[in-house]
């Protein structure tokens, strides 16, 4: 146990008893413990495995490279369409947990081979992410938007199209693409501050 972790766990209104099990089970698996974006991530030789969080719904382990895994036993989740990697295992219940324990350890213990396989999921290229169409307007009218944007990181690129396409309606595109025209020029990605 890794005591940076503890106040994670301390914290934990909701779901705590399960937070504690789920613990546990990673512990047991030999994994390192470390805090990384604020919650339990559990490692192997320096790379990320899985980690435990927390929602209103439900609290879960979420596997870095889940979508390499063969899943025998159908409770891999994809949070939404554009996680491309990453897969969920949900949990509403301390026996659940308890009971799924077995299971649990061969998914990590496969999540660990993988990792010390090489194996990497195939990401989508930036170009098959759909541009908005009032952003590509933009693109077409600002030849320095246009030469900033394609200067992003595809991570970056990919954080605005993604960003830009979820708004439902178009004055909310339109909105959000003029809100981070600037950022966008100055070589930033949505989060950059």
């Amino acid at each position: 146990m890794n005591p940076a972790v503890d106040f994670f766990f301390d914290k934990a209104k909701k779901w705590q008893k399960e937070l504690e099990q789920l613990r546990k089970i990673m512990l047991a698996c030999g994994l390192t413990e470390e805090l990384k974006w604020g919650v339990p991530c559990y490692t192997h030789q320096g790379s990320n495995i899985v980690l435990i969080h927390s929602f209103n719904d439900y609290c879960a382990l979420l596997f870095f490279k889940g979508a390499l895994l063969n899943d025998t036993e159908g409770i891999l989740i994809q949070q939404t369409e554009n996680v491309q990697a990453a897969r969920q295992i949900r949990f509403t219940g301390l026996k659940e947990i308890v009971s799924m324990a077995p299971v649990l350890k061969t998914y990590v213990y496969e999540a660990i081979s993988v990792e010390e396989a090489g194996l990497t999921v195939k990401m989508k290229k930036t170009a098959e992410f759909n541009v908005p169409e009032e952003f590509q307007e933009r693109l077409d009218k600002m030849p320095a938007l246009k030469t900033a944007f394609e200067g992003l990181t595809p991570g970056r690129q990919r954080g605005y199209l993604l960003y830009f396409s979820s708004a439902k309606q178009s004055k909310t595109r339109i909105s959000r693409v003029e809100k981070y025209m600037q950022q966008i020029l100055d070589g930033k990605g949505l989060e950059d501050k």
